[in-house]
């Protein structure tokens, strides 16, 4: 389960760097549930959980 949201951020942030606003709208949206399963799970603490929506938002947010 970690390495698919660790795949999925990557594929986020590869479509962010590339320009994509529709496919990296697609694959954050994607990635979310992902995340929020994994901070259930107690995988992954939930401040941490926070901290990579917030960021992946912001620079989503931020592309033109």
């Amino acid at each position: 389960m970690r390495s698919r949201v660790r795949t999925a951020v990557r594929r986020v942030v590869k479509t962010i760097e590339a320009g994509d606003k529709e496919a990296a709208k697609a694959a954050f949206s994607a990635l979310v549930p992902e995340i929020d399963r994994m901070a259930t799970k107690g995988i992954l603490p939930k401040n941490r959980a926070a901290h990579y929506k917030s960021q992946l938002n912001a620079k989503l947010r931020a592309m033109a």
